[in-house]
C-alpha cells in the first residue's frame, strides 16, 4: 500500500473538544434516558410487578413464547405428521419424536411419543417455524414450574392438555391451516 495510491482516502482522527474528552455527552445522555424512565413509572406506567400478587400484562400474546402446545385438527386428532423437522430445527435438542405409521387416510405418519424438555429449552421459536402443519406453537403462558426435572419434561399428553386451556383464549395462529388469526 503506498501513500500516495489515489483508490486510498486517508481519514483524520476527529479532534475532541474539553466536553468530549469528560464524556459530558454521553454522560447527559444517559441520564436524559434514566429520567425519561422515571417519569413513566411516576405517571402511572409501571416498569416493575409485584409478581405473584399481580399477574404481567403481556402487550400481544400472539408474538410472546412461553409453553408449548401440541395443535388438534378439527378431528380432535394431534395435528403433528412427524415429520421430525421441529427436532431437527432445534438448536437445544430438547424435542424427541417416536413416529409411528397411520391409519388415517390424511397422512402417512403422528407421533406414538412427543416430548419437550421445557428445562432444556431455549424459546427461541424455531420449532414453531419449521413445523409445516402448524402442529406445535409457544402459547403465552409464562408460569412455569416444577419441583423435579422428570414434571419438567412435556410429554404428548400434556402438551395436548396446554393446547385445551389455551385454545380459547390464543386461536391458532395460521388461518389457512385451522387457525382464526
Amino acid at each position: 500500500m503506498q501513500q500516495d495510491d489515489p483508490c486510498i482516502k486517508w481519514v483524520e482522527e476527529p479532534k475532541l473538544g474539553t466536553a468530549g474528552m469528560m464524556y459530558l455527552p454521553m454522560f447527559i445522555q444517559g441520564l436524559t434516558t434514566t429520567f425519561r424512565h422515571m417519569k413513566k413509572s411516576l405517571s402511572g406506567g409501571a416498569v416493575t410487578v409485584s409478581y405473584p400478587e399481580e399477574e404481567p400484562q403481556i402487550d400481544n400474546p400472539l408474538i410472546y413464547r412461553g409453553v408449548h402446545r401440541l395443535n388438534k385438527d378439527d378431528q380432535g386428532r394431534v395435528k403433528c405428521v412427524a415429520c421430525f423437522l421441529c427436532a431437527t430445527a432445534c438448536p437445544a435438542h430438547c424435542i424427541d419424536i417416536v413416529g409411528v405409521e397411520s391409519s388415517w387416510d390424511d397422512r402417512e405418519k403422528y407421533p406414538e411419543s412427543f416430548s419437550i424438555d421445557e428445562l432444556r429449552c431455549i424459546y427461541c421459536g424455531m420449532c414453531e417455524e419449521a413445523c409445516p402443519v402448524d402442529a406445535i406453537e409457544l402459547t403465552s403462558l409464562y408460569n412455569l414450574t416444577g419441583r423435579s426435572r422428570e414434571e419438567m419434561i412435556f410429554d404428548k399428553e400434556k402438551l395436548l392438555s396446554v393446547f385445551d386451556a389455551t385454545h380459547e383464549a390464543e386461536p391458532m395462529k395460521s388461518k389457512e391451516l385451522g387457525g382464526t388469526v
